[in-house]
């Protein structure tokens, strides 16, 4: 028996994870015919929620039947692909270590607190430092220094990745017109265009100000892995709130609407101003009547406690 099929005799779940789909129930919807699906994909996994599980999944596979032991990645200080690869090392018995942006603390956050409580190694570099972290030196250089380490990038888009996300769409039990997804690295939302195959209409929320350059990104990651473009989809760039979690009165208040009336906890950087972007496209008349449309819920509710710490909002 090949190292592949032991990886999924020890961990047979690891494909079979699926995530319900919710109808949102909102008088703004009924006033303008529409119907809204929530795909629940925060639910996922207990610990490696959302989209960072699809993203995970087959690099973790890839990185046993490499025989590496070690998964290595970046992110900032509140990153939720830092808390999930280090619930995943945790989980699927890999050594982790995390390259955090930013001078270290001496008081952990609730992210990187739970990151080293699951066993994650973490280093520190300055800005400067971290922006050279993708460089054929600087890989190198952590190559050989750690022979033993499957390398993830910041945010953990490969075409790995991709495939894990495009799952997704299979996996979504309504008919509908539309899918709309947050985009940090674009990845994600690569992967529901690809798995999509120009089905459908896609809208992309941009999480960073100026996130039109996600366009030549996405481009690039579904050609790269379909050998195909596709014009089935769209980014929506105006509702970054001011950029990468900036967050601002009316989208702390919308948030917690979304929760009083859905029971649906949601995070301000990225399904926060999807959602908020998709009440606002609904109110100015978007989408024709008795259109269908599924949000992707990405998870991320890790970061809400640090978020609430640092920004001193209630966010639950």
């Amino acid at each position: 028996m090949g190292v592949p099929s032991l990886f999924l005799f020890y961990y047979p779940n690891i494909m079979k994870a699926s995530a319900p789909v919710q109808l949102l129930q909102d008088p703004l919807f009924a006033t303008k015919g529409v119907q809204v699906y929530l795909k629940r994909e925060d639910l996922l996994h207990p610990t490696i929620p959302g989209n960072k599980w699809r993203k995970l999944k087959y690099n973790l596979q890839a990185a046993r039947e490499s025989g590496k032991n070690t998964l290595l990645t970046f992110g900032g200080a509140y990153s939720n692909h830092i808390a999930a690869v280090a619930a995943a090392g945790r989980e699927f018995n890999f050594r982790t270590i995390g390259y955090i942006r930013g001078e270290a603390h001496l008081t952990l956050n609730p992210t990187l607190t739970f990151a080293t409580n699951c066993g994650m190694q973490l280093h520190y570099l300055d800005r400067e430092a971290y922006r050279l972290k993708n460089t054929p030196f600087f890989l190198e250089k952590l190559r050989h220094e750690y022979p033993e380490a499957y390398l993830l990038p910041e945010g953990g888009t490969n075409l790995l990745a991709l495939k894990g996300c495009a799952e997704i769409v299979p996996d979504i039990t309504v008919a509908y017109d539309y899918l709309l997804c947050a985009a940090g690295t674009g990845g994600t939302l690569a992967g529901i265009i690809a798995g999509l195959a120009g089905e459908k209409q896609v809208i992309g929320f941009p999480a960073l100000k100026g996130g039109a350059f996600l366009k030549e990104d996405i481009v690039h990651l579904v050609t790269h892995y379909t050998g195909q473009t596709y014009d089935n989809w769209e980014l929506q760039t105006q509702y970054h709130f001011g950029g990468y979690a900036k967050i601002k009165p009316e989208l702390v208040a919308f948030i917690q609407y979304f929760r009083q009336q859905h029971q649906v906890p949601i995070e301000p950087i990225y399904t926060g101003k999807m959602l908020y972007g998709l009440y606002d496209l609904i109110r100015n008349d978007y989408f024709k009547p008795n259109t269908a449309i599924v949000a992707i819920h990405t998870g991320g509710l890790q970061g809400l406690a640090g978020l609430e710490e640092r920004l001193g909002v209630r966010l639950t």
